[in-house]
């Protein structure tokens, strides 16, 4: 491949050769961009003169040895044992070079006219650009007064010229055996011609796909052949061009053959990347307009630039790793200089002072500014609203490394911890306890207390975030975060949420809007609203947001007893964390999951969070305070109540210490009496419970009911069935399906006691309904244990009893108005709360249950089965 598309330069050096060989003198001068084939051109030309017995001298010049006077013409007699070396040139004491040595030139030139007398001489010299002056000297010499002699001189030039000498050039040209060559690049059909020949290569792979893959190959070396020789034997079982690969290393020669000026320009468009120009190329290099366009010509004619682009990335990062860190450093930081001079934006001058801040690293140095800590603050608020918050902290984190003022540090990591938690809770906690530390110190400036107290109080931290606040607030008075929390009610709450966009500095101020509303009389609010603001988290790609907002719905879903639902959430959750830890925040979404678990009946996937080492820092924030309690609800169900009172009891004692005991909130009270009553210690059960009451919460209907329901528990049976009575109306009253069951089933129980055997079925049936409905299978084991399987049984014999009567005369048969109000019936609602539910009179519904009792050949409402449900035919099944 190497000749593909050189017919015309092939038959202009056979010419050549064939002029010299009959005696008549000739001088090429082969020109064109590196890697376009010169060196191949010379070596043939060398190869095919010595087949045919010429003598034939050969040197390379080299930037390295230009100062190395008659280097190149060393080289060409070390090729010939009859040549005798000139001397020296003098030189001046400055090191000028002085010319004097005419005979000299004329010896050298006569040696050759005296060797062409036997066979041609073909003098080779690739690369002339950077011969030394010397040899080149000599070269004119010999090409002004060899026209008698069989003598061809073939020479190389890589284009541009830097810094060479136009007079040698010249003079050839002026010579009338002169000629000149250009080798170009190759065109898609030359370079389709190529990849064909090396294809042939038994060496190589087969490559399919010719015209295609002539068009992406053209397109990757824009024909230049060392490129494309380079690329062919890479693509040899790979897809394309890798860093440090053939084509890359290809790359990197190209540049070096072009010389000094051509390398810096082809490093600043490496640095730059894009849009780069050739005037910001010469601002940041400080080089001359002409200077940068003749080297962008030269990097485009060798086609490792399509215009002011790298052809492919792998040619870009060759360049980058080639320039070494301190000088890529600097470099990215003169060129955020040059952006920052042309008001680019923020984000294009801040990618360079990260680029240099990386290669900084490597050298173990910094050399960020602190004029530039104002662009890359600016920069990362600019990244943030286009959701890229793993740059924009990228960018915090530099300026707090290069920032040696004191109160723009904390600036600055305020702000980083507020990003932190779009995506990693557990590094927002690290800054926050940083913060912390400096304001326990004294080193924390006033202004930016309000901003910590309110990350600290995300981080469940509400003692500390109380005690950094410098007075009462206008909101809030002297109330906790938990007073807030508790006391700002449903509607207050959802103003709020109205009128507030989810945000860095708003985060915490949403989220407990969001708690408000689950402590409120309607935790359904807090459902609908958690989801509205989740969708919002996922639009803005903030992992961390969502898991706040995703572990408040599924607390909000059990509050309402939606137990697979918060369990799904939770769950979500922590899968939105990375690598499921968010520091302590993540053992809240853990407590639900326990919970959750628990209800259903799946305590050996409690069993798996339960069993997590607990960080100490944990019982320092309200995460740890609902991990503890939920920990004591799984030792209650597993058996082990002085365990589960022992947890129970550390959390009661933290909330007083903290100054948030608020039962509303967490009622660690009641918690505790459970665990007594199942101790057989009702009298100390019985005190908690009657403090729990006297608490003002306790004029919250969740808080009144969950602390009556213990009270009816904990105290005499003789007003048990009345208070339970009560706690079943006001658990419903809050919203609490799942709290309500059980109150219900508790009442059920009572009402056996009382000798109510009609009622307590019905009211178990209706807790046990419930219970199901909230997929909690858990508590429909409590609330139907081993003693109650004849009930069961017997509820199962009606259903098959029911279901025969499908095949049965139309009267046995149930229609769609009988089997909604007897549903109803079997969940233990009144006539009067059916009439309400289905809008019928109540005396419909009488006639309705009656129609059921006969068709059904049942003597009562609490002989209806369990799990009434309607078929598509209007028969009964279950």
């Amino acid at each position: 491949m190497t000749f593909v598309g050189r017919i015309a330069v092939v038959g202009a050096v056979d010419g050549a050769l064939a002029e010299c060989t009959a005696g008549r003198p000739q001088i090429l001068l082969a020109e064109g961009a590196a890697g376009c084939g010169k060196s191949a051109l010379i070596d043939a030309v060398a190869e095919r003169a010595a087949a045919a017995g010429s003598v034939v001298l050969s040197a390379v010049a080299s930037a390295a040895e230009r100062g190395d006077q008659l280097g190149v013409l060393r080289q060409l007699v070390d090729c010939e044992q009859s040549l005798v070396m000139p001397e020296k040139p003098a030189a001046e004491p400055d090191g000028t070079v002085v010319y004097t040595r005419v005979g000299a030139m004329q010896a050298f030139c006569a040696q050759l006219r005296e060797l062409s007398r036997d066979r041609p001489v073909v003098v080779c010299v690739d690369d002339v650009q950077y011969a030394d002056d010397a040899s080149l000297r000599h070269l004119q010499y010999l090409a002004r007064h060899a026209r008698s002699a069989a003598v061809l001189v073939v020479v190389t030039e890589t284009l541009p010229v830097e810094g060479h000498d136009a007079v040698f050039t010249t003079e050839l040209m002026r010579q009338p055996h002169f000629r000149r060559l250009r080798l170009e690049r190759l065109s898609q059909t030359e370079v389709a011609d190529a990849a064909a020949q090396f294809r042939d290569d038994p060496r190589a792979d087969v490559l399919g796909g010719d015209e295609e893959r002539a068009a992406e190959l053209h397109r990757v070396t824009g024909g230049n052949p060392l490129l494309l020789r380079a690329l062919l034997e890479e693509r040899q079982g790979q897809a394309g061009p890798a860093q440090g690969g053939p084509y890359a290393r290809a790359v990197s020669t190209c540049l070096h053959r072009s010389g000094p000026a051509v390398t810096a320009v082809a490093r600043a468009v490496a640095v730059l990347g894009e849009p780069v120009s050739a005037s910001r190329i010469a601002q940041l290099l400080e080089f001359g307009q002409s200077t940068v366009d003749r080297a962008l010509s030269a990097l485009d004619a060798c086609g490792v630039l399509d215009g002011m682009t790298y052809r492919h990335p792998a040619g870009r990062a060759a360049v980058l790793e080639a320039t070494g860190p301190g000088e890529r450093a600097e470099l990215h930081r003169r060129a955020a200089q040059v952006l920052r001079r042309a008001w680019s934006p923020a984000t294009a001058v801040a990618g360079h002072l990260l680029a240099a801040a990386a290669d900084d690293r490597q050298l173990g140095t910094c050399g960020t500014a602190n004029e530039d800590i104002d662009v890359l603050r600016d920069a990362a608020e600019d990244l943030l609203a286009v959701n890229d918050a793993h740059q924009a902290l990228r960018l915090l984190e530099l300026a707090d490394d290069s920032c040696d003022d004191e109160r723009l540090r904390q600036a600055v990591r305020i702000r980083s911890a507020q990003v932190a938690w779009r995506f990693d809770p557990a590094a927002a906690e690290r800054q926050a306890g940083t913060l912390l530390d400096a304001a326990r110190s004294g080193r924390l400036d006033e202004s930016w207390t309000q901003a910590v107290s309110e990350l600290l109080v995300m981080q469940g931290r509400v003692a500390d975030a109380d005690a950094l606040r410098p007075g009462p607030q206008a909101t809030d008075g002297d109330a906790s975060a938990v007073d807030a929390v508790v006391d700002r009610g449903a509607e207050a709450a959802e103003r709020l949420l109205e009128s507030t966009r989810l945000t860095d500095a708003g985060l915490a101020r949403t989220a407990q809007a969001v708690r408000s509303l689950i402590c409120s009389e309607h935790p359904e609010r807090a459902v609908t609203w958690s989801w509205k603001i989740l969708q919002e988290a996922h639009l803005c790609q903030a992992p961390g947001w969502a898991a706040v907002f995703s572990s408040l719905q599924a607390e909000a879903l059990l509050r309402t007893g939606d137990v697979r639902g918060a369990h799904a959430q939770a769950m979500a959750a922590l899968e939105e964390l990375p690598d499921g830890y968010g520091g302590t925040f993540a053992y809240t979404p853990a407590a639900v999951l326990i919970r959750a678990c628990i209800a259903m009946g799946r305590e050996g996937d409690a069993a798996a969070y339960v069993e997590r080492q607990v960080p100490p820092r944990l019982m320092s924030s309200l995460h740890g305070l609902g991990y503890l309690r939920a920990r004591g609800m799984y030792q209650l169900a597993a058996g082990r109540p002085q365990a589960a009172l022992v947890d129970f009891s550390e959390v009661g004692r933290l909330m007083e210490r903290w100054n948030v005991d608020r039962p509303a909130y967490l009622p660690w009270r009641t918690d505790a009496a459970e665990a007594l009553l199942r101790m057989g210690k009702a009298r100390q059960a019985e005190k908690l419970v009657l403090q729990q009451l006297a608490h003002p919460d306790a004029r919250m209907p969740w808080t009144r009911g969950v602390s009556l329901r213990l009270r009816a528990l904990a105290g005499g049976t003789q007003q048990r069935v009345a208070v339970l009575g009560q706690a079943v109306a006001e658990l419903q009253r809050s919203g609490d399906r799942l709290e309500t069951a059980r109150a219900m089933a508790d009442l059920g129980r009572a009402l056996q006691a009382d000798g109510s055997t009609a009622r307590r079925a019905s009211m178990l049936r209706a807790a046990w309904n419930q219970a199901k409905e909230c997929g909690a299978a858990g508590v429909c084991k409590e609330i139907l244990p081993d003693a109650l399987a004849q009930d069961r049984d017997r509820d199962r014999d009606q259903v098959r009893s029911a279901s025969e009567l499908t095949a049965a005369p139309t009267e046995a048969r149930l229609s769609a108005s009988e089997q909604r109000v007897a549903s109803l019936a079997a969940q233990g609602l009144t006539n009067r709360e059916i009439s309400a539910k289905l809008y019928l009179t109540v005396s419909t519904v009488e006639q309705h249950l009656t129609k059921v009792y006969r068709k059904l050949q049942i003597r009562c409402r609490g002989d209806l089965p369990m799990d009434l449900e309607l078929g598509s035919t209007g028969s009964v099944r279950r």
